[in-house]
């Protein structure tokens, strides 16, 4: 059974940095393309970006290339979310997901994380 954990979430300030990590364990992190989604209070869940499989892409929206970022690091089964600048409208949960096929719909991941907050105040 694959499951993620995400981690690193919590409060900071406008303008801040923050770094989530999602390990993934019950499968091999190569396996997959990774994905990053958000979900703000009352909203949707929304696609970040993506990390394809050793050898691919990264990809994250256009909104967020310039201050958001995803690696991995298959060696410690994680990826990474690294996060700049930060906004009040970057609160949201934060998940990350785990696809044989990868894109930006929720229903195309298999596998979820439980999430990680993060507040970002004003």
């Amino acid at each position: 059974q694959v499951q993620l954990v995400e981690s690193g979430g919590g409060l900071v300030q406008t303008g801040d940095s923050l770094s989530l990590s999602c390990v993934v364990s019950g499968g091999s992190l190569s396996t997959y393309v990774m994905g990053w989604f958000r979900q703000a209070p009352g909203k949707g869940r929304e696609f970040i970006g993506s990390i394809s499989r050793p050898g691919g892409s990264t990809y994250v929206v256009h909104s967020l290339e310039d201050r958001f970022s995803i690696s991995r690091v298959n060696a410690k089964n994680t990826v990474y979310l690294q996060m700049n600048s930060l906004k009040p409208e970057d609160t949201a949960v934060y998940y990350c997901a785990a696809s044989s096929r990868g894109g930006s719909s929720p229903q195309g991941y298999d596998y979820w994380g439980q999430g990680t907050h993060v507040t970002v105040s004003s």
